[in-house]
Order: C-alpha cells, then structure tokens, then sequence
C-alpha cells in the first residue's frame, strides 16, 4: 500500500531524556540559565545538572539535612527558592543559608518568582498565592487550576503549573491566573517545571522531572526461589514538546511512533466448517491527535472497505474447515501523540442544537444500555439535577458514576443497571454507565478505544504486549465536535476530587481503532448462531515503540476535526 503523507515532520530529538547520578526523587526543578537546578526530596540534595553530558553536582553538601523534604525550587539572581513543610525560604547561592520569607497555614509545594512577584502553590488551600517580595505581603491569590500537588515557573508573559496528579501542565495569565492552555505530559507524576535554553539564539526547551517507583525483578541469590518482584525509585528530567492551536483550542504534546500489529490465529474450540466467510477488521483511525503512516496485511491478503469514514481490512475465504490453521490481520505504522482540549463552560454555545442524525444515532439504546430502567432513568435524573449546560452535565455524570463505582474486572460485561447496582465495574462497563446517562440526558456519545501502548517509551523496538484490552468514550458538543473522556482511569480517589487529565484528552498510548464502528466482525453463509469469534480464533496484539516525535504545525481539515 502507498505511504500516506505524514502531516508532521519526521523530526528527531535534539534533546533526550536527562538521568542525574545519585539522586532518587526529584521535586523541583529550575533553570539559571546554564544549567538545571533541581532538588531531591529525599535526600536533601540541590543538584546541578549539565542537560548535555548528564553530568551531575551536588551544591549544598553541608547543608542537605536543611533541605530534606523540600518540594519546589526556583532561580531568582543570585538567590534560590525553595518550599519546605509550610514555608518557603530563599538563600543566597553562594553561602546557601536559608532565610524564611513566608508560612502558610498549610503544606507548600511549590515556588516561583519573576521580578517583585513571588508565587506559592498550597493544594491543601486550592489556591496559588502571591506575594510582594520586598514585603512578604500577600496581593492576590488565584485558584489552581488542578487538583494534585503543583510546582511552578515564570517563563516571558506566563506562569506555568505542573501538576503531578492531573500529569498536566497548565499555561497561566501571571497577572490573572487564568487558564490559556493545559498539555499532558507523556509520563506520570511530572514533580517538576522549568524552561532552558541551550544556546544563544535557541528557542527554549521546557523540561518537566518525574519521580515514581517501577516495579523490577531482584536477584536475590541466597532465597531458595532467587527472583522476586520489588520496587525502586526512578526519577529523571525530561523535555516536554508542545504545539498548541488557540483557534481550535487543543494541544498536542509528546507523542511516538508505534507499531501495532493486529493479528487473529484461526483456532476453532469445535469441529465446524464456514462457508463463503468474510473476516472485517477496523484498522486505526486517523484523527486529531493520531496518523496512520503505513498499513500491510498479515498471513493473508485483505480488501480495503470504508464503514461511516472509517478504513476496514476485509478477509475473504470460500471455506474455513475444522482445526484450519491460519494468521490474518494487519501491521500499521502509527503516529501517537497527547491530546488536550482547553475548553470552559463559558465556551459552548448553548442554542445550538444536536444534529438531527446524531440524535438519531446516538441518543438511543443500540447496545443492550438499559436505559428504560427504572435504575437508569433515576440515575440520568440525579446525575445532572438542573445544570444546563453539555460540558457541566458531562463531568457531573462522570462524577455521579465516579463516586458509585468502583473498578474491577468481571468474568462478564452486564449491562448498566445491573453494574451500577453491583457498585464495582470493568472499563467497559463504566462505559456502558457514561453512554446510558448522557443519551437520557441528550448527549450524544459514543465507544472508542480498542488497546493502549504498554506505557515504556524508554523500551524502544522492542515487543510490547497489554494485558487487556481498553473501551473510552466520546461526546459531541455542538459547535466543537467530538471531545474523548476516560472510563474509569481517573477514578482515583474515593469520592474525589478526581482528576481531569482525561476529561477532554488522551495520552499518547491511547490507540484509536474504528470510531463509531465495531472493530471485527465475521460472517458467513451457514455460520451456527452459538459460535462467536471467540470460539473461532484467538488474537495477538503487539507493539513496538520505534521513536519519539514532536508535534509540528499543520493545518488541520474540517473533516479531521470532526473524525
């Protein structure tokens, strides 16, 4: 098959991911202009890090016990920042005595400061506060805009958040505290914020750290069993690439190129024989934050057939006989990126109606949703209450669903009422939930998803399989388009608050095969109404990560934007 266009350049990285030695958690990060500044939250260390050589240096070697738990550093002249419990300090850089500039009733997490401005994360207060540097006196204060743990930095006209629970960072008005645009960022827990610039007359790099644990396999010699599952600390710097669309007001963010093969093994349970059978399985889908480089069969020959704007590969076979052996499916090269819409409320225009075919198509019960139910119908009443307005039903619902269920995987999916009431539910089943409540309450909604990447970009070219396969949805908000939502991912927190990252996004390693369409489907001509795919095959899904990429400005077709 021809390689379509890419709509983004084949550009490498300049800059790679940056492993400071001896450090295990790092919770705040700064630039001085020549290097990175970033602190260990464990043990106490303010390090210096060149971002060309990895090289690394400890600055505060008499002083760490004084720094052990800060979160939050920032660069101002000759001066260092940083949080610690409730208070933020400053030192001077040569001689690194602290000095107390502000406490705050509640725990710090992060600092930064721009000329007479100093700004101060609280997650426990909700607010970001600011502060009059030669005074100390509080002038404004603004709210953040997420619900986890926050670092800051001031980079030209904004302030820039980095939020460890949404893995999001957000764009600031310094002045207002307004959000101009959030991106996701391509690992969890980012704990740090900064920008740096390489060269004179380079454009800057941002730089987000990460800390987490990683589970690992020990060799332990002396057990009579020598392996065993542990945990350790992984932590390290990365560049985030942004591009970023204010008239459509999405952002895309780090994305890679994958490998996805698809692959069905003919592995029939019982003696059966098909004729004239036809084999339909949807290929990746091309959309705002997703394109299909190359496509090429596997162990058999298909035809391509196009469903509701959608590419399907067609298997043709005049007769399967029983214990037939045989591979069919497809390998596609695919470019992933992060996607995020920065849309408020205040941004929909409520007097536009739904189209009338999508009312017609998915406002109804066309997949066993229970949605005249007794259960349901209370449920699509509570959810919303009076609210009005399709973004605001949208999260309420979520949340009504979120605080009810509970995730767990079932031997089957049961349909919503029965899921609701059981309390604990499968992605699947969330998503059976979500489509029920919104379509009573006039939301049009639909099933995407099929598999997500393994979450290992540093494990290049080599095979990844997921253990499960993965269902989200989408929702049509008049005058946008349609706008993805997680299951059940951001289920966090019992009772919340629960995190947004997902509600108008997607990661990286989210793949999007047959929008709106069912992935396979088989027929033939004297196929038994008991046999399912299930009893006919058994499926091989495999990725393989083969570079990172960054995102490029292109112009994007009305058609794209409506996929």
């Amino acid at each position: 098959m021809p390689k379509p266009e890419s709509p983004f350049p084949e550009s490498s990285l300049q800059y790679s991911t940056i492993r400071p030695i001896g450090v295990y958690a790092l919770s705040g990060l700064a630039s001085d202009g020549d290097h990175l500044l970033a602190v260990d939250l464990f043990r106490g260390y303010l390090v210096h890090v060149d971002p060309r050589t990895n090289n690394t240096s400890i600055l505060n070697p008499h002083h760490v016990s004084e720094w052990i738990g800060a979160t939050g550093v920032a660069v101002c002249q000759d001066n260092v920042w940083f949080a610690k419990g409730q208070e933020v300090f400053w030192c001077d850089r040569k001689t690194l005595v602290s000095t107390v500039f502000t406490r705050l009733p509640y725990p710090v997490t992060g600092v930064a400061v721009w000329e007479s401005s100093v700004y101060v994360s609280c997650q426990k207060s909700g607010y970001i506060h600011v502060f009059e540097q030669s005074t100390g006196e509080r002038i404004a204060r603004f709210a953040q805009p997420g619900m986890g743990t926050e670092t800051l930095t001031v980079f030209e006209d904004a302030l820039w958040v980095c939020d460890r629970a949404e893995q999001t960072v957000y764009s600031l008005d310094r002045s207002t505290g307004a959000v101009q645009f959030s991106a996701l960022t391509p690992f969890s827990d980012p704990t740090g914020i900064a920008f740096y610039t390489p060269e004179l007359g380079q454009k800057p790099v941002c730089y987000i750290s990460y800390a987490d644990e990683e589970p690992y396999i020990r060799d332990d010699p002396n057990a009579e069993f020598p392996y065993e599952l542990t945990f350790r600390d992984r932590t390290f710097i990365h560049p985030l690439h942004i591009h970023h669309s204010p008239t459509d007001r999405y952002t895309l963010s780090n994305g890679y190129l994958v490998e996805l093969s698809y692959v069905e093994e003919l592995l029939a349970t019982e003696a059966v024989t098909l004729n004239n059978v036809q084999w339909r399985i949807a290929l990746p889908s091309n959309t705002l934050r997703q394109r299909v480089r190359h496509v090429e069969p596997i162990g058999h020959e298909y035809t391509l057939e196009e469903q509701d704007g959608q590419q399907v590969a067609v298997f043709s076979f005049d007769q399967v006989q029983p214990h037939q052996g045989g591979l069919i499916g497809w390998k596609a090269i695919i470019e992933m990126y992060s996607l995020k819409y920065s849309l408020s409320p205040e941004d929909i225009d409520s007097s536009l109606p739904l189209p009338l075919e999508l009312q017609q198509r998915y406002l109804v019960d066309d997949d066993d949703l229970a949605m005249d139910t007794p259960t349901i119908l209370q449920a699509a009443k509570e959810a919303v209450g009076t609210e009005t307005n399709v973004l605001r039903k949208m999260l309420k619902i979520r949340n009504y669903v979120y605080d009810r269920l509970s995730y767990g995987i079932q031997p089957r999916i049961d349909t919503p009422d029965i899921a609701l009431a059981r309390g604990i539910g499968s992605c699947g089943e969330y998503v059976g939930i979500l489509l029920a409540l919104a379509r009573l309450n006039g939301i049009a909604c639909r099933t995407i998803g099929r598999y997500k990447c393994p979450q290992h970009p540093e494990l290049r070219h080599l095979p990844l399989e997921p253990d499960f396969n993965h269902v989200w949805l989408e929702f049509y908000v008049p005058g946008i388009g349609w706008l993805p939502m997680e299951s059940n991912v951001d289920d966090t927190v019992d009772r919340g608050p629960y995190p947004e990252r997902f509600f108008m996004g997607l990661s990286w390693y989210h793949t999007e095969i047959g929008k709106g369409i069912s992935f396979t489907k088989m027929k033939a001509d004297d196929k038994p109404e008991h046999i399912s795919l299930g009893d006919l095959a058994i499926n091989h899904i495999r990725f393989r990560i083969l570079e990172e990429l960054v995102p490029g400005d292109r112009v994007v077709s009305q058609d794209e934007k409506n996929a």
